[in-house]
């Protein structure tokens, strides 16, 4: 029976173990983490992640073929695979700061898995990690394997949170990538069995280790691309009348472009994308293409100046000054159907009105008041870290209150922003909403959720991302210092 274990219970290491072990009924598979709090989530009737489908997976699976431990070395021990599924933050410090991975945890673990081995391994990059990682985590456990054989491949992750269930039950490919001996061969051939128990063989794609590494990176960095330029349109649409859904649908018609990734909003978000790019950009750098590193770089620069247009329109609409006015935010999490705040755009535009002493109620279905609390006090880059290592965090903010309820946090506000697209925004009674607010009350839609002509006519100001301006607005443009 052959035995697998993830090292790092997080986003992907738990969804992916749990679907593993649902479609491969003879292996069993242990997740292992040094965090006992988030293994006991995992044991627990609430898991430490939302994600739609999950639950039922790992109630099926649990005590049966699927395992959570924090005994981490017994179970690295004794498998025959060991994914490693650690945490790879931007660095805060030092050589490349602000752009390259930290790769602190993935060498720790690599240390590891060479000191408890006895037996020859498998050991595969599941973290999304720069190209030639594999080369280094090689080095040292070849130059501490007491004789074991290692042989490293990379199976980097393509999910979407809020979809990542249905994204490992039908993927578009998976992905691995090894060493073009005959022990990598082999290796590929192990890990591909496994995902054959429920992929098409046709959508296993194999390649070298530096291939599939590269492949991650390159399919984040192009999907925020493909936000960064609807996003810089629906600027262009604002100024000129058009409309950006029109012209996004228009241009998701042509079968070369397709529609995917072009609906316009106040940015991307999540634990990826601008990671990604920012690690993509310090490998041109490091390779002498500094050409190639601006282009990427420019993707993220877009993407910050539109959060910070957003911030500006909601300031200069409201008089130029939000100083003491209540603005109520709906949506905390970078998308919807997840409760991850990771990059969220909302921390931005929450930092910025913050900014301009404006008073805060938020609610989001899915994101607690710790978490909100964490996310606005603490510095970029410092989530990226497990939770243990990051800097302690206020209890509260003075000028932030968090809510259970949409209508509790719109009540008697000036404003409300719309920052995830959560299905329950486009069912609320705005008319009740209207009812409740201090008047002109004005709507800021960062996901382009509300039918802007219904709510229009039941008083609101509205502005909404790339859609003609409001009368109003049009005399009090947002200038993006």
């Amino acid at each position: 029976m052959v035995k697998v274990c993830c090292i790092g219970a997080g986003y992907v290491g738990g969804p992916t173990m749990a679907v593993i072990a649902l479609k491969c009924p003879k292996v069993v598979v242990t997740v292992v983490d040094i965090s006992s709090q988030r293994i006991n989530g995992w044991n627990s009737d609430h898991l430490p992640i939302y994600e739609p489908g999950l639950d039922d997976v790992v109630k099926q699976c649990r005590g049966k073929n699927l395992f959570f431990s924090t005994d981490v070395e017994k179970h690295v021990s004794e498998a025959d695979i060991v994914f490693v599924s650690v945490n790879t933050p931007t660095k805060t410090h030092g050589l490349g700061a602000g752009k390259a991975a930290d790769l602190t945890y993935w060498e720790s673990a690599a240390r590891m898995i060479a000191d408890v081995s006895k037996s020859d391994k498998i050991v595969v990059e599941k973290s999304t990690v720069p190209v030639k990682t594999a080369e280094a985590i090689e080095r040292i456990l070849t130059h501490n394997n007491k004789g074991i054989n290692f042989t490293i491949l990379s199976n980097p992750e393509f999910l979407a949170e809020g979809t990542a269930i249905e994204d490992l039950f039908k993927p578009d490919r998976v992905l691995i990538g090894g060493r073009e001996t005959p022990d990598g061969q082999k290796a590929i051939q192990t890990l591909k069995e496994v995902y054959a128990n429920w992929v098409p063989e046709e959508k296993i794609l194999c390649t070298n280790l530096w291939s599939a590494e590269l492949s991650k990176l390159a399919a984040n960095a192009f999907l925020a691309q493909r936000i960064s330029s609807v996003n810089a349109m629906s600027a262009l649409c604002e100024a000129t009348g058009a409309d950006v859904a029109q012209v996004s649908h228009s241009i998701g018609t042509d079968s070369r472009i397709g529609p995917k990734f072009l609906n316009a909003s106040v940015g991307f978000g999540g634990s990826c994308f601008q990671k990604d790019i920012m690690n993509l950009v310090y490998i041109c750098e490091c390779n002498g293409l500094p050409e190639v590193a601006n282009y990427w770089k420019q993707v993220v620069k877009v993407n910050d100046y539109q959060k910070t247009r957003f911030v500006n329109r909601v300031v200069s609409s409201m008089f130029n000054t939000i100083s003491n006015k209540k603005i109520a935010i709906l949506g905390f999490s970078f998308k919807k159907d997840t409760g991850d705040t990771r990059e969220t755009p909302a921390i931005d535009v929450c930092k910025g009105l913050l900014g301009d002493k404006a008073k805060l109620s938020i609610y989001d279905p899915q994101v607690t008041e710790d978490q909100i609390t964490k996310d606005l006090s603490m510095r970029k880059f410092d989530k990226d870290h497990p939770a243990h290592l990051q800097p302690p965090s206020p209890t509260s903010i003075k000028q932030v209150s968090v809510v259970w309820d949409a209508y509790e946090a719109v009540k008697d506000s000036h404003g409300l922003c719309i920052l995830t697209e959560w299905d329950e925004f486009k069912k609320l009674d705005y008319q009740k909403v209207y009812d409740s607010m201090q008047k002109p009350a004005f709507i800021f839609d960062g996901r382009n959720v509300v039918n802007v002509k219904k709510v229009r006519e039941i008083g609101f100001i509205v502005y909404s991302i790339g859609k003609p301006l409001d009368p109003w607005l049009k005399d009090m443009p947002a200038v993006v210092a």
